[in-house]
Parts: structure tokens; C-alpha cells; sequence
């Protein structure tokens, strides 16, 4: 079953997963930080996201990683405008994220064509869904029990982890429909390592049906997160392996953003999971050309 999206005055139905592709803007990024140190390099990056398959390309100016201050917003929109202007000019069939919570961000983006605002606020300003409503831009509301770029990871925090979770994505829910912005027009982001121990993520993760009950398409914001390297015992650019094993594990749903780092991975992923679900299906005489059934050389 389809779950479907408002966007830039369309109705697209999620039957699937979309992929999501990352372009960090921000040196501090805790993955990939510096690695792309210019515009140029930013929307070479981009292209490529676009080239291995993204539907999505989110983009952001400021890291989420806590003990770092907040960038200022000028400084910001000086690190995405030039990737989202870009990408609106050159691939208008790419949905454009931009990963910001500042209202003034939000409203320069949108303006410049931004489909999506990624708010790992939990929508701090609720302005924030006025804009998107404005501008026609949907809109990710994520659980998150702090303040942007604060630190909390504590094992008592929550009585019940799902139904905090739950109960914080619904009043956040409402609170942007009385800005303005539909119901059709939100994604929810349960938030795995925002303000949780990997233990409460792992909670919240094995019962994503509570958040589906909402009635909204899921971002799986999974790519080299903490909890992954919890698993693992590995740094973030170590987790890709252990990334997608828990989006085929958790894409088996439909209606789902799939926020990743390695576009092309990803999209394998999702690919042998639609035909295992039964959403996709090979051709009942398809044989598999020689070329494909060994390597050589």
C-alpha cells in the first residue's frame, strides 16, 4: 500500500523506498566532514548521488554533532544555496532536502526550490511549517528531547521510549497543522541517536509500527549512526556494511525515505527487498545473460 507525499503541488505515493542522498555542506560533519571543501566539490558529489539513483538529495550546511556551536545562518545558506540552486536548475525531477531547522534558511531554500525541509530541531520554531506551507515544501518532524547541538544520552530518560516517541511526533504533528502546512505534507523521523542511548534506539527501531500507526511516510535516518556502531565496534565510516543490513531489515514496509551515504549500496538494497516483498517481480522468462553469471578476468 502506497502512502502518499505532498510536495511542490503534487501527490506522489511512496510504494516503496526512496533513496535519500547525503551531501554534507558542513566541515564539522562527523562522517565526512571536509572531505568536500568547495561548492564545486559539494555538487560533484551531488551529480553522483544523482547518477547512482537518489530520488532525494539532502543536503546540509550544519552538522548535527553536539559540542560544536551553532552555525550562523548566513554561513549556512552560503554552503547550500549554491548546491540547491544547482541541482533545481540541472535535475528539477530530483526531490531537493535541505537539513535545517532556522526559519530564515528554510525561507531562502524553499525560495530557491527546495521540496523538502529536514527539521532535526522537532520543529523548535514552529514557523518553520508556516514556510514550508507557503512555499508548498513538505516536511520531516523528528523526536528529539533537546536543544539543537545538546548531548543527551541517558539509559533513564524514558519510562517508554516508543510511546515518548509517539506521543512527541503526533503533538509535533498537530503543532504544524495549525501553521498551515497539511497533513500530507509531513514525514516522520523517529530519530535514532537523537537524545537516545543506542539500547532506546534499538527500542524504537524494533517497533517502528508504532510511528507507521501515524499514518505518515518513515525517514530512515540509519546511515553510520551511533547505534550501528554500537553493533559493530566501528567509526562511522566503517558502518556502511551494518547501515544496510538494518535498511533491509526495516525497508521490508513500504513508504519509506532512505536517508544514505552510499547511494548506489542503497539502491541494491532496496531493489532485492521490493522482489522479496513481492512489490517487484522478475519476468517469468527472464534467464540471466552470461555476461552477468561470472566475473573474468
Amino acid at each position: 500500500m502506497a502512502v502518499q507525499l505532498q510536495v511542490r503541488g503534487r501527490t506522489l505515493d511512496i510504494t516503496g523506498t526512496w533513496v535519500m542522498g547525503v551531501v554534507n555542506a558542513s566541515p564539522e560533519s562527523f562522517s565526512d566532514g571536509g572531505r568536500y571543501r568547495t561548492a564545486a566539490d559539494r555538487i560533484a558529489l551531488a551529480a553522483d548521488l544523482v547518477r547512482a539513483g537518489a530520488d532525494v538529495i539532502d543536503i546540509g550546511g550544519q552538522s548535527a554533532i553536539t559540542g560544536e556551536p551553532e552555525v550562523d545562518p548566513r554561513a549556512e545558506l552560503e554552503r547550500v544555496l549554491p548546491i540547491v540552486e544547482w541541482l533545481a536548475a540541472n535535475h528539477p525531477d530530483v526531490l531537493i532536502s535541505v537539513d535545517t531547522y532556522k526559519p530564515e534558511v528554510v525561507a531562502a531554500v524553499v525560495s530557491a526550490g527546495a521540496a523538502i525541509i529536514n527539521d532535526v530541531s522537532g520543529l523548535l520554531y514552529p514557523e518553520v511549517a508556516a514556510i514550508c506551507a507557503d512555499g508548498g515544501a513538505a516536511l520531516v518532524v523528528l523526536h528529539n528531547r533537546a536543544k539543537p547541538k545538546v548531548r543527551l544520552q541517558d539509559p533513564e530518560r524514558y519510562d517508554d521510549v516508543v510511546a515518548d516517541v509517539v506521543a512527541f511526533l503526533a503533538e509535533r504533528m498537530e503543532l504544524a497543522v495549525a501553521q498551515g502546512l497539511s497533513r500530507r505534507a509531513l514525514i516522520l523521523d523517529p530519530g535514532p541517536d537523537f537524545t537516545k542511548t543506542p539500547h532506546q534506539t534499538l527500542a524504537v527501531l524494533r517497533r517502528l509500527e508504532a510511528v507507521r500507526a501515524l499514518g505518515r511516510p518513515v525517514l530512515l535516518a540509519l546511515s553510520r549512526k551511533d547505534f550501528v556502531g554500537a553493533i559493530l565496534a566501528r567509526s562511522p565510516r566503517g558502518r556502511d556494511p551494518g547501515s544496510m543490513a538494518a535498511l533491509a531489515v526495516l525497508a521490508t514496509v513500504p513508504g519509506n525515505l532512505a536517508r544514505v551515504h552510499d547511494v548506489a549500496m542503497a539502491r541494491d538494497v532496496v531493489a532485492v527487498v521490493e522482489h522479496l516483498s513481492g512489490r517487484a517481480e522478475i519476468p517469468r522468462d527472464y534467464l540471466l545473460p552470461d555476461q552477468l553469471r561470472h566475473d573474468r578476468g
